[in-house]
């Protein structure tokens, strides 16, 4: 359920991130920007901390991984959650096990620089 709350969290980090777009998150959509601040502040409290540390994250993990990758890391891991042998491709395969290993690579270091 979205409230006016969330609505406002959204239109904020839209805004906000508008400038990240520009500067660290090269060619990362603003709508992939805002999907990841919004679920780390999830994650990690609503917060104007967790919002800078959040923020912080998706830079550095765009400095890291070119958008092309995060983005099939990103299906490989949410289509890996099928149960089945559907999700055994999105988990098992060589293509999803690396682009994984990548993604996972660039948040600890997000985590380290930021958090």
């Amino acid at each position: 359920m979205v409230t006016t709350g969330n609505l406002d969290v959204i239109a904020f980090l839209a805004a906000f991130t508008g400038a990240a777009t520009a500067s660290a998150a090269g060619n990362y959509p603003t709508v992939a920007i805002v999907d990841y601040v919004y679920g780390c502040m999830k994650a990690n409290g609503e917060t104007r901390g967790a919002l800078e540390s959040c923020s912080c994250s998706i830079d550095v993990i765009a400095s890291i991984v070119p958008y092309e990758r995060y983005e099939a890391a990103e299906t490989f891991r949410s289509l890996g959650l099928m149960t089945g042998e559907g999700g055994a491709l999105f988990r098992q395969s060589a293509p999803a096990k690396s682009a994984i290993a990548e993604l996972r690579r660039a948040q600890a270091e997000a985590d380290v620089r930021c958090f």
